[in-house]
């Protein structure tokens, strides 16, 4: 109203300065006469960036976070992956995974539920990880009923028909193809190197489905699954980009007295095993030289992925670790965020910069609820491996070290650039309160994870290397492994205090 008042004095102010005869009177710094006065939004408080908790009364958590715009990014987790399958055949997370978002009680197929989002403006998709099963949906806000209550018959009333158990085997089969396939071994390593530390229990169980699974699993294999993990005190229903009233509105009207298609009973078979770091070497065998034919060629590499037993996402050494993770080299030696932002990290200066013959060398911090994992994965000529191998194991000793203010310093920052800078993502906001929120039943926020980081002493990274050093190693290794020592000498390196491999005599090369 205040605007259209004023709207033919703003004009008639226009009009009369934009020919430029009555500015050299005015400073820049004072408001032009006869234009309006503007109106800001206004944040009153810190309620307008916490979230909001709200638990139904049948256990399900709906968490928000309001941000503006006309967008939102709404969604359904649960506590359910593949470090869930001790009980089922391996491989039911994966299926799962690629049966979301096909037909339901109310949707007749993929495409009915691909038109319904687009006449919101919106996209789905689904992801599972060891522990935690994302369903999410980006949509416009005033299409918020309509996109919870197809995440609802999504979640809970899928119809999973033969044809898209058929289907969903051949993605499958094509996917464990391609895992073998690609020049990128990093999945695969991944995978070797969780199997390695956590031999045949919890997060060390198969991400991916087994071949020899791929046709066990049907339709009664996987109802006896979501019988016991999808129930509501294992979800969470995670908004960002609206209002938590609206929201939780909407979660009681869809998702409070909804009987799932498996039927209700009480999880009886919940797997609640603690994970048990093991520790151990998985060695694949494997011909490289033909990974990347093509104008460039990728030359015949070996892959080592080396890890030792960190911590989980819930203790307090958990900031140490990823500031200690960020100083060697997370995040990859020149990953986004400006030029060479990763050129100061440990595996940069005394790694890739000095052994010109290796080519990657990345740390990387995988953490769960009940343990977690730093591991180092570097890549080199087959001939070289134990080479490779000995100046990992010494860097891992090196960690021990006193740590540089300086480099501590800039360590501290990158983390906390990069926290930030992925927080400006509404997708990436929506999965960081889901899984808090689904973790701990609570969520700390930005500025409290940055005065965490800002607080990390060199004494805490010498303290927690320390206790991760008496650890037993996990060890992955792909390609020629001719050369690769012994896993008992990458044990006693680690157990050196300067990391060298015992020394090999040999009558006979």
């Amino acid at each position: 109203a205040n605007v259209s008042c004023n709207q033919r004095f703003g004009i008639a102010a226009y009009r009369k300065y934009s020919s430029g005869g009555g500015y050299p009177n005015i400073s820049l710094s004072t408001p032009l006469p006869g234009i309006p006065k503007p109106v800001f939004a206004s944040v009153d408080g810190h309620e307008k960036y916490e979230t909001k908790i709200t638990t139904l009364e049948n256990g399900l958590k709906v968490a928000s976070q309001n941000k503006f715009g006309q967008f939102c990014t709404v969604g359904i987790l649960v506590n359910s992956g593949s470090r869930h399958e001790a009980k089922y055949p391996s491989g039911i997370a994966h299926f799962i995974e690629k049966l979301a978002f096909s037909s339901t009680a109310q949707y007749g197929s993929k495409d009915e539920i691909l038109l319904t989002l687009e006449k919101h403006g919106g996209i789905c998709d689904c992801q599972t990880s060891r522990d935690t099963t994302m369903y999410a949906v980006s949509a416009e806000v005033k299409g918020l009923d309509t996109v919870v209550n197809l995440l609802s018959d999504a979640v809970l009333q899928p119809r999973l028909l033969e044809e898209e158990i058929e289907m969903t085997r051949m993605a499958v089969r094509f996917e464990l193809e391609d895992l073998n396939m690609r020049p990128d071994p990093e999945p695969l390593l991944t995978e070797m190197i969780h199997a390695a530390a956590y031999r045949g229990n919890t997060v060390g169980l198969p991400r991916f489905c087994p071949v020899q699974n791929v046709e066990k699993i049907d339709k009664k294999v996987l109802h006896n699954y979501l019988r016991n993990y999808y129930c509501p005190e294992r979800m969470v229903l995670a908004g960002v980009g609206i209002e938590h009233e609206q929201l939780v509105e909407c979660a009681r009207k869809y998702l409070l007295n909804v009987k799932p298609a498996w039927g209700i009973s009480a999880p009886a078979n919940v797997d609640l095993s603690v994970a048990q770091y093991t520790g151990g070497i998985v060695k694949m065998e494997k011909d490289m030289s033909d990974v990347s034919l093509g104008p460039t060629p990728i030359p015949e590499l070996t892959h080592i992925m080396i890890g030792l037993e960190s911590c989980s996402f819930l203790e307090d050494d958990f900031i140490p670790f990823a500031v200690l993770n960020m100083m060697m080299g997370g995040g990859g030696s020149f990953s986004a965020g400006g030029p060479g932002k990763g050129m100061f990290t440990r595996l940069y200066l005394n790694v890739l910069n000095r052994h010109h013959w290796m080519y990657n060398a990345t740390s990387y911090h995988h953490s769960y609820e009940d343990s977690g994992l730093l591991c180092i994965h570097a890549s080199a000529d087959p001939r070289q491996v134990r080479e490779m191998v000995e100046i990992i194991t010494k860097e891992f000793i090196q960690m021990a070290g006193n740590a540089g203010e300086m480099e501590l310093e800039r360590a501290k920052t990158q983390l906390k650039s990069m926290l930030m800078m992925n927080l400006e993502s509404r997708p990436v906001i929506f999965e960081d309160v889901g899984r808090q929120v689904l973790s701990t039943g609570k969520r700390k926020l930005p500025h409290e994870l940055c005065d965490l980081i800002s607080n990390v002493t060199a004494g805490d990274i010498k303290r927690v290397t320390t206790k991760m050093l008496r650890s037993k190693p996990a060890v992955a290794a792909l390609g020629d492994l001719t050369e690769l020592p012994s896993y008992e000498h990458i044990q006693a390196a680690l157990s050196s205090k300067d990391g060298r491999l015992p020394r090999m005599y040999r009558l006979f090369r």
